[in-house]
């Protein structure tokens, strides 16, 4: 089953659009995990448990496990989402966008590598970047396109040929970069009006929205401006407002519990 047919199974088995972003700071995690041996491994494992029948993906982001030297432990969180969960995708965060040679070595790091079923690209640099990438078929690919930080706009809206830059990268999406179906767009909650003018470029491509939770997007609108007909179509991240519901000794069914309420939310809005 490729990333696509996964994603749009799991959206109508679990009623869900939530994206736990797996992104374990050391220094936040419970005080009863941080002398573990492994203890992001261990965290992001309780995570799951009491997450995943509430979502449909998890997004580890790739430098919170570099720069904290736990790149074995990512390596361990895919592996047991693919043993335990293997329904559930994996999108692996890692922006990527360089020149060819050096971005089939990325894609081989993400799909190889990590076994991951999805990854975040930057665009950038243009097809010659992405194309390593969008070959793996079965996977599925993430372009940026708007996204939730506030200085996003010094270059996404500038205007080429009639169009913002952001609008340049979804119609080169959709009409070149797409030519395996595996192409999905990175739209940030945060710009739901603009979340909105993408959708109608692109009415039927899966879209990652972050910004929903800790950044202050607005769900409701979201929802508003970015499902497709049938009600889905989207991949609403929230990583703080879930993994750190709480701080003690509850934050796995803390956790838990925040992602049946965000699932929820989604869905009241949906009808």
């Amino acid at each position: 089953m490729n990333f696509i047919d996964k994603l749009n199974a799991v959206w109508r088995r679990n009623r869900s659009m939530v994206c736990v972003g797996l992104d374990p700071d050391l220094t936040k995690l419970p005080e009863l995990l941080r002398h573990q041996t492994m203890p992001i491994f261990e965290f992001n494992r309780a995570i799951i448990d009491a997450t995943a029948p509430y979502v449909c993906a998890y997004k580890p982001q790739a430098a919170y496990y570099a720069g904290q030297d736990a790149d074995d432990q990512l390596k361990m969180t895919i592996d047991y989402l693919h043993e335990r969960y293997p329904d559930i995708p994996v999108i692996l965060d890692v922006k990527r966008g360089d020149i060819g040679s050096t971005a089939a070595q990325y894609a081989l790091e993400a799909f190889e590598r990590y076994r991951a079923d999805a990854v975040t690209v930057n665009p950038y640099m243009g097809t010659d970047a992405l194309k390593p990438f969008l070959d793996y078929a079965d996977r599925g690919v993430i372009i940026l396109c708007r996204t939730s930080n506030p200085s996003s706009c010094e270059l996404q809206e500038l205007i080429y040929e009639g169009q913002t830059i952001y609008e340049h990268v979804a119609v080169l999406a959709r009409d070149k970069w797409n030519y395996n179906g595996n192409a999905l767009l990175v739209v940030g909650a945060t710009y739901p009006e603009e979340l909105g003018r993408i959708r109608r470029l692109c009415p039927e491509m899966p879209f990652l929205v972050p910004g929903v939770g800790a950044q202050g997007g607005d769900v409701e609108k979201v929802v508003a401006n970015g499902t497709t007909p049938d009600g889905f179509g989207l991949i609403i991240n929230s990583s703080r407002g879930i993994i750190y519901a709480d701080k003690g000794e509850n934050f796995a069914p803390a956790a838990g519990e925040a992602a049946r309420i965000l699932r929820d939310l989604i869905n009241d809005f949906k009808k």
